[in-house]
């Protein structure tokens, strides 16, 4: 595990900003309610996000830019004045209900202090984190945190005794029950991040993997990553599947896996589930706090002052302001009402930034006097306008 970790590089911090808990909760309430019969959405999940993320790390790598450059450049303006004004939705939502999704899990965790209290708690130490901090102690934390998860998650799904050839058969022969469209499309939507896509683009940049003789790495790194987020899908959904459909709902989310874990491991077993959640959705946070601002930056750096040669987004005051507007104002929203409210609202808005990166990359990536022979292949444009389809269904739905 150790080498493998050394051997990668931004994939594991998209990984782990990824898995929080919006997919937590799409993969617990539709394991409790269907079972395995809904694991090939994680799957199919995975695959897609894979195919987004690896346009705009093939994107960058090609043309020396970022795709937040790509869109101001080369696209109607039209299209920039969208994302400025979705990504300042987003993000004010996001931040928000990842600051409810940390205080829940360490009110759980703890049984102190309230959600409200913990939420501000994580969300000064992001801050610090992020700014103190170099790309590479950024991207040691993520690490230790993914493994701290994926120990606790998966090693629970295998004391479970997984009926493994009943998982492979809803694989192979994927199913959809009557009532569960909505429960595989949430999963779909949930695997992998959204915006937090466009992160990728900078951390790569933070590692100086410059060119496209990074391509190939760059495809390892990510496929990597979203192995590792279908496999963490797969274990909550395979924790989940026997728990009884009416306790999935509000905090009982936490507790009920908490629980099930602690029926098979005892109380210490309990507690050890419950700082895996943490790790998980504390991991999205920092993720976000450090990544999002990056393309807020940049943006602004484009688009009004024309500057696409600053290579020191992190240093910029618009960098440094978006973050702490972003990870301070939006607590407000934990005091108009329960925190389970906002990391729903979390997993619905990100599905409505899919199909805006789809088309922009079946455009813009398509074109070759832009990526010449790096233009998409047929297999992925297939894949991007599944992800067009799909991602508009969810977001309209």
């Amino acid at each position: 595990m150790i080498k493998l970790l050394k051997s990668i590089g931004p994939g594991i911090v998209v990984a782990a900003t990824g898995i929080g808990a919006g997919d937590m909760i799409a993969a617990t309430v539709g394991g409790a309610k269907y079972g395995y019969m809904i694991i090939w959405a994680v799957i199919l999940g995975g695959v897609l996000k894979y195919v987004l993320n690896e346009g705009v790390g093939r994107w960058q790598l090609k043309t020396k830019t970022t795709l937040t450059d790509g869109w101001i450049k080369h696209l109607p303006k039209i299209f920039s004045w969208y994302f400025i004004a979705y990504l300042l939705l987003w993000s004010f939502v996001v931040f928000g209900a990842l600051m409810a999704a940390t205080g829940l899990a360490a009110h759980a965790l703890t049984g102190i202090f309230s959600v409200k209290i913990w939420a501000a708690i994580h969300s000064a130490i992001a801050i610090i984190i992020v700014l103190a901090g170099s790309y590479k102690h950024f991207e040691n934390i993520m690490k230790l945190l993914i493994v701290l998860m994926f120990m606790v998650v998966i090693i629970s799904s295998f004391l479970l005794e997984a009926d493994v050839g009943l998982i492979f058969n809803n694989i192979i022969n994927p199913s959809l029950p009557e009532g569960s469209v909505k429960y595989a499309l949430a999963i779909i939507g949930g695997v992998g991040g959204s915006v937090t896509i466009l992160s990728y683009g900078y951390w790569i940049k933070e590692k100086k993997w410059n060119g496209k003789k990074f391509l190939p790495k760059m495809k390892i790194d990510l496929a990597i990553a979203y192995i590792l987020t279908t496999i963490f899908g797969i274990s909550i959904i395979v924790i989940s599947a026997d728990l009884k459909p009416e306790i999935v709902n509000g905090s009982g989310i936490v507790i009920g896996l908490a629980d099930k874990f602690g029926e098979l491991t005892g109380e210490a077993g309990r507690w050890i589930f419950l700082f895996g959640f943490w790790g998980a959705v504390f991991s999205s946070m920092i993720g976000v706090w450090q990544g999002v601002p990056y393309i807020f930056a940049d943006f602004v750096n484009t688009f009004f002052k024309e500057d696409r040669q600053n290579s020191d987004l992190k240093n910029t005051k618009e960098y440094k302001v978006f973050m702490i507007l972003m990870a301070t104002l939006p607590f407000v929203l934990l005091l108009l009402g329960k925190p389970v409210w906002l990391i729903v609202i979390y997993s619905v808005i990100g599905s409505l930034f899919m199909p805006f990166l789809a088309f922009t990359l079946l455009w813009l990536n398509n074109s070759k006097a832009l990526m010449k022979s790096q233009k998409n292949t047929i297999i992925i444009n297939i894949f991007l306008i599944i992800n067009l389809l799909l991602f508009m269904y969810l977001g309209i739905f």
